[in-house]
């Protein structure tokens, strides 16, 4: 499968879903969790990918026809299921540029996601147009409008319509490399969230990088908790079952509803964030149930705490857990294996040494180098450092985007000139050790400026994480650079709430002793408790230390 795809002279990512349909044409390409029959059993909807494929080239031919040519920006907002997996097909074949913005972000930074990237409609399910034509004027260049499910009083066409277009004598855009592809932006996790430019060949080599550097095989069947890679597995021949959970918060998810997809499919692969892999795995350990036919489970998003990697391997005895590291604007760019954290790295994380994230992709280049908060045009302003020590990470390869199409800014400050290729500053600090893997010590905006020298979130963090009552924690630093305040915030695990204020005390007091045994902490002097730290929507994993730094300071005043 991997060689055929990318011999292929065609650039357009959406016919990878046309030869997949070539070789496996009668498989299911997605399987929708639906409702129960009066015995409580699952129905699913599906679909397979000779039909999934002629129906994206039927969609596209009837947007081509209602005026979609190519570099079109239509903005996608679709629930997860065969709509969304067709659409964005279709999207690829027309031409269009496909906007992704996740709905969990809330309603201010979509609409402000929407207003950098000016859509020339809208592709979306009812209450999206009804939200459009609310906004009166603020979305009127939006002529090019198609309303998944049923249509009121806004115009444009329906998806139901476009199916019963005749294909006629339309071709799929003849895409090259560097023709964008998509818009998808950041979860805004550290700032407002960013549209990355995707071009046609960056997704092609992105469905390469997995699918070898896991050994997917076509006929798997994966369960993915994240809907985009979904759109991954159709590429590769591998069959989605969409559980039934609520996409835009993973936390909340229902444990019992991931176990069921897996069980009913006999699932080989899973995919989904930290936080969906903390419920599923605290279920089967108080439940005492397992997974025997998954063979890969895969998480990302947010480094993966040990104890989700220890719960998921006895969840799933027969997989192995694996926790690909990236960012949306450079994916994938590195993995490690749950038994690699567990039987090593873990040691040397609960010392203060970072987290491992393993071995860089093969295409992928990576360089540590000196932090800077400004711009860097050129490789040849940057300055290396040796292995261990700790800088911020920049990356080069067929994966990293180029620029972002929302801010020139941004590019400037996150791109690095180096002839015609193009080097991605993550926004990671970290370092290189002598296996070349890269230990990820936190966000360099993150970073505390303090008197006695710099201080790094994760390596501080992971410290007292080693406390039994402690779920996480958070370093954020009070004041000016250059002489901040270190302050640890620990959010404790459910049902460990200190209960009085002497509990609080001990519980202080045994955190600054953990603090006092390492170099790294010593002179952390003030902590708080908090009963849940606000994360980010996509994976609800990412903290957002920029918020607790405010409810530190109030605290603290």
């Amino acid at each position: 499968m991997a060689d055929a795809t990318m011999t292929s002279t065609v650039f357009n990512v959406g016919l990878l879903l046309d030869e997949v349909a070539l070789t496996c044409p009668d498989a299911i390409a997605i399987a929708v969790a639906g409702q129960r029959d009066a015995q409580g059993k699952r129905h699913y909807d599906t679909i397979s990918f000779a039909r999934l494929a002629e129906d994206s080239t039927i969609i596209a031919a009837g947007l081509s026809q209602m005026g979609v040519v190519p570099g079109t920006r239509l903005a996608l907002m679709v629930r997860p299921g065969i709509d969304f997996v067709s659409l964005v097909f279709a999207l690829f074949k027309v031409g269009a540029v496909s906007v992704l913005i996740d709905p969990g972000m809330g309603k201010k930074n979509v609409l402000s996601c929407l207003d950098q990237v000016k859509p020339e409609g809208f592709v979306g399910i009812p209450i999206v147009h009804a939200v459009r034509k609310l906004c009166g004027r603020r979305y009127r260049d939006a002529r090019l409008n198609v309303t998944v499910g049923r249509k009121w009083f806004w115009g444009g066409t329906t998806l139901d319509q476009l199916r019963e277009t005749e294909v006629g004598d339309f071709q799929p855009f003849a895409a090259t490399a560097d023709d964008r592809a998509a818009i998808i932006f950041t979860s805004g996790s550290t700032g407002p969230p960013k549209g990355v430019e995707f071009r046609h060949e960056g997704f092609r080599r992105q469905v390469q990088f997995i699918q070898e550097r896991y050994a997917i095989e076509p006929g798997e069947i994966d369960v993915p908790g994240f809907p985009l890679f979904g759109l991954f597995n159709s590429a590769m021949g591998v069959t989605s079952v969409i559980p039934d959970m609520d996409f835009s918060r993973p936390a909340t998810v229902d444990p019992r509803n991931i176990l069921e997809a897996v069980a009913d499919w006999e699932a080989t692969q899973s995919f989904a964030s930290p936080a969906v892999w903390n419920a599923v795995g605290q279920f089967c350990e108080r439940e005492n149930l397992w997974m025997p036919s998954l063979r890969r489970v895969l998480s990302a998003g947010a480094p993966v705490p040990p104890h989700v990697l220890k719960r998921m391997k006895k969840a799933a005895p027969n997989a192995e857990m694996y926790t690909p590291y990236g960012a949306t604007e450079a994916l994938p760019v590195a993995s490690i294996s749950a038994s690699e954290v567990l039987g090593e790295t873990i040691e040397r994380s609960n010392e203060g040494a970072g987290t491992c994230v393993g071995s860089r992709f093969e295409g992928i280049d990576w360089r540590v180098i000196a932090i800077s908060d400004e711009a860097i045009e050129t490789v040849e302003q940057i300055n290396p450092l040796p292995r261990g020590e700790i800088g911020e990470l920049i990356v080069r390869g067929p994966v990293v985007t180029r620029r972002y199409a929302t801010s020139d800014e941004a590019t400037r400050l996150s791109k690095i000139y180096d002839g015609d290729a193009v080097w991605h500053r993550m926004g990671d600090v970290g370092y290189l050790d002598t296996q070349d893997r890269f230990w990820f010590c936190g966000r360099k905006s993150h970073r505390l400026e303090t008197a006695d020298g710099s201080m790094f979130t994760i390596p501080v963090e992971s410290i007292f994480n080693t406390h039994e009552k402690i779920f996480r924690s958070a370093l954020v630093g009070l004041g000016e650079p250059g002489s901040q305040i270190p302050v640890v915030i620990v959010q404790p695990w459910p049902g460990m709430y200190p209960d009085t204020p002497q509990e609080i005390d001990q519980l202080m007091d045994q955190l600054r002793e953990i603090g006092n045994k390492k170099r790294l902490t010593e002179r952390i002097e003030h902590f708080l408790l908090h009963p849940n730290f606000p994360v980010d929507v996509r994976h609800n994993s990412k903290i957002f230390r920029e918020k607790l730094k405010v409810w530190a300071e109030e605290r603290l005043s």
